[in-house]
């Protein structure tokens, strides 16, 4: 290595410094799914970040999703996927492949890519230990209500496990499956789930992974992204937004309107894409923020 080389590794070092400083100790909840996870260089690089965040004195917390994974499970079992208003269409006999496939395939291919660099990863469902309970959610389609199945929208989270599991220095690895009050089982939406997970636990970032930069301008007229937005400019954009955004979104929305400080959309198909998020000054991606109060909540508080 060249003394030219290495002054320029000891730069990027020092300037995580700050950065370092900042989120030691802090919770940060990561949506992972899309690209990041069926590429096998960018599930390897997407493990190593969450061990050096470890490492680094954060608190990673990994939510998990799996379409992909789990439209081929259906192909194979011969179970038709049909999708209303954008949401899964779930039968009883979906739903058995969609918990197999999140809590039995998914889960531990992420678990054990972590675990290669220590035992620090744990698996969970949002069964376990109640940690989501959900409701039946029903899909608008002309202003009317549409049964669409076990699809589920959490209405209480009870983060006591992933508490110890983040205090005994573990990586809680959660599958986006719920349970009702009287114990049926739903598919919940990742990107809902980890805001949801963001706002009970009080962490101080969502991190969400998509397979785009960000959130777009002017999309598709003009592919500029947007670096920073508040909750209030997001409201306003959400009814214009592309059908795949528009959960992503309303998490980040929902995030930063729960009380998590900032919510961030990366691009999951850049290798290292949360450490150059985390840990730079630059920064990629969109980054939503709480909207300032007015003169008037402020003279309030």
């Amino acid at each position: 290595m060249s003394r030219a080389q290495a002054m320029d590794k000891a730069e990027v070092l020092v300037k995580a410094l700050p950065w370092l400083e900042r989120f030691h100790g802090r919770t940060v909840v990561i949506k992972y799914g899309g690209h990041a996870m069926t590429d096998e260089a960018l599930r390897h690089s997407f493990a190593e970040d969450v061990v050096f965040l470890r490492y680094a004195g954060l608190r990673p917390v990994i939510v998990h999703g799996g379409g992909p994974q789990i439209n081929a499970a259906l192909d194979r079992h011969g179970i038709e996927s049909t999708f209303t208003a954008g949401l899964r269409v779930t039968t009883p006999e979906a739903m058995d492949v969609v918990r197999m496939v999140l809590t039995g395939q998914v889960q531990r291919e992420v678990v054990g890519l972590i675990n290669r660099h220590g035992a620090f990863a744990v698996g969970m469902s949002g069964e376990d230990a109640h940690l989501f309970t959900a409701e039946r959610k029903r899909a608008m389609v002309d202003g009317e209500p549409v049964d669409i199945g076990q699809v589920g929208e959490i209405v209480e989270v009870q983060v006591g496990a992933v508490r110890a599991l983040l205090d005994d220095g573990r990586v809680p690895v959660v599958s986006s499956v719920a349970r009702g009050d009287d114990g049926e089982v739903f598919n919940v939406n990742a990107d809902t789930a980890a805001a949801a997970l963001a706002v009970a636990l009080d962490a101080s970032k969502l991190v969400v992974l998509t397979d785009v930069e960000g959130l777009y301008a002017d999309w598709p007229a003009s592919d500029e992204v947007i670096g920073s937005l508040t909750a209030d400019e997001l409201a306003a954009m959400l009814p214009d937004l592309s059908a795949g955004m528009i959960p992503k979104m309303e998490a980040c929305l929902a995030a930063v309107r729960g009380g998590v400080p900032r919510a961030h959309v990366l691009d999951g198909r850049l290798p290292h894409s949360l450490l150059l998020e985390i840990f730079t000054d630059e920064g990629i991606g969109t980054m939503i923020l709480p909207t300032p109060a007015g003169p008037a909540e402020e003279s309030a508080s």
